[in-house]
């Protein structure tokens, strides 16, 4: 009997695209077909995919869409300029008419879509081609719950307001949540305060509206020992529809980069230093740092004191550190302009913490690591990610109250990375140890994201 045909909407951006793609080689792994929706720019990001899967997996690429408010040629988040988020996301949806006449056309059916979050335009076009329609959820469960509320509710500041501190609750969320209206994601605010274009703010909230109210079910990159408090029932806010926790799903390899060249020097250098005495710092792909902000991190590693490795990401060319900071802090302090292999240095005997965005990828990396983490969320669902790390899991402490514009004090987050190095991070350190042997049995046969992905690939099979 022939397998069942999965159709997968990745969003173009790297921090959703890969874990999606992960899961597609899981999905592959038990026997399902999956054809893969993608645009010329972004099919390279698919081919170890589909070397590892030539049977199984295949690439459906189509044109992207243009539109008059994205520079040509754009065909993934990283080249979106200031704003421009949003209107990618209304851009990429242009992909609905033309993805939908290939499912038509195919002579074997798509029983089953999978799409992330911000390509809500596949949940009606599941329905329409008698698919079950599933959201995938690069982000946990509780910040997937967040984003989803705030657009079915649409939550306001009281009347005449400006109070970025005004504390929005979640009241159908277990705990109920609160928090900050700065800590909302920025297109929200900004789709609230009317500073998006009228079509486009409505294309992004239909978006999260569709996957409430056509999709068949949600599978969510996290694991239960980490999330099991928004698992143990159907959410309000995400419809009640069924979610599936099969994370974490990136499978532990050390990059080739880590084992050559600038990479294989800074594990060398790393060697040198004692067991969990390294502070990892790391801002994700998206946030750049801005000089003042820049500035105050630097001073803080300089008078803090601790041994670090500073890797400026994809934007690193973009920061300044003060003049004569890396001559300071030569022998101690490591500054990497941009990308550093960070599941190898995760892993590397001498990181004992890891300043983070508290993206959701990063987090998880670090979870499965066993790395404690300090927490400066930026944007997005950061803030939330970060709650549940230091509040929930106990797997972090604030480094900051965050934002992309916050400047820290210098020597209170000197302190603070002090304090954690010492007797005072003991207990966060003990529990991410915990947490990373529970993130390993969560995927082995036997454990609880392990029984959710079996279960998942049994529910499709059952919609031939």
């Amino acid at each position: 009997m022939e397998a069942p045909h999965v159709l997968v909407v990745p969003f173009p951006a790297r921090g959703h695209a890969v874990p999606l793609l992960d899961l597609v080689a899981l999905l592959a792994a038990r026997g399902l077909r999956l054809s893969v929706v993608t645009t010329p720019a972004n099919l390279p990001l698919l081919s170890p995919l589909l070397a590892a899967h030539p049977a199984a997996v295949r690439a459906v690429t189509f044109p992207f869409p243009s539109h008059p408010s994205l520079p040509a040629g754009l065909e993934n988040t990283k080249g979106c300029g200031p704003g421009q988020f949003p209107t990618f996301i209304h851009a990429f949806a242009g992909l609905r008419e033309p993805v939908l006449a290939w499912t038509r056309a195919q002579p074997d059916p798509v029983v089953a879509v999978v799409a992330d979050f911000f390509c809500g335009w596949a949940q009606p076009l599941a329905r329409e081609i008698g698919a079950a329609g599933i959201v995938f959820s690069p982000s946990g469960v509780l910040g997937v719950a967040v984003m989803h509320s705030i657009f079915r509710r649409l939550v306001r500041r009281p009347e005449g307001s400006d109070d970025d501190r005004f504390s929005v609750a979640f009241p159908a969320i277990p705990g109920e949540p609160s928090f900050q209206w700065r800590e909302l994601m920025m297109m929200y605010q900004n789709y609230m305060a009317g500073a998006l274009e009228e079509k486009v703010g409505e294309a992004v909230r239909q978006n999260f509206l569709w996957n409430q109210q056509d999709s068949w079910g949600f599978v969510s990159n996290t694991f239960r020992a980490l999330e099991g408090t928004y698992l143990e029932q159907p959410l309000e806010d995400l419809a009640f529809r069924r979610v599936w926790a099969v994370g974490p799903v990136a499978p532990y390899t050390v990059a080739a980069g880590a084992r050559g060249g600038e990479a294989a020097d800074l594990m060398a250098w790393l060697d040198g230093f004692p067991e969990g005495s390294v502070v990892y710092v790391c801002f994700g792909s998206q946030a750049l740092l801005t000089p003042p902000v820049a500035a105050a991190l630097a001073e803080a590693l300089e008078r803090s004191a601790v041994p670090f490795v500073w890797a400026m990401g994809g934007g690193g060319g973009g920061v300044v550190v003060p003049e004569g900071f890396e001559a300071r802090v030569a022998g101690r302090g490591r500054v990497v302009r941009g990308w550093a292999p960070q599941v190898a240095l995760l892993r590397h005997a001498a990181v004992g913490w890891f300043v983070t965005h508290c993206g959701w990828n990063s987090t998880l990396e670090a979870v499965a690591a066993g790395v404690p983490m300090l927490a400066w969320p930026m944007t997005g669902d950061q803030f939330f990610d970060a709650w549940l790390l230091v509040d929930e899991a106990g797997v972090a402490v604030r480094a900051c109250e965050g934002g992309i514009a916050f400047v820290p004090d210098a020597g209170e987050l000197a302190s603070v990375l002090a304090d954690v190095a010492g007797e005072k991070g003991r207990g966060v350190r003990a529990r991410a140890k915990e947490l990373a042997e529970e993130a390993a049995r969560a995927v082995k046969e036997g454990g609880s994201s392990y029984a959710d992905l079996e279960g998942l690939v049994q529910e499709i099979r059952k919609l031939r």
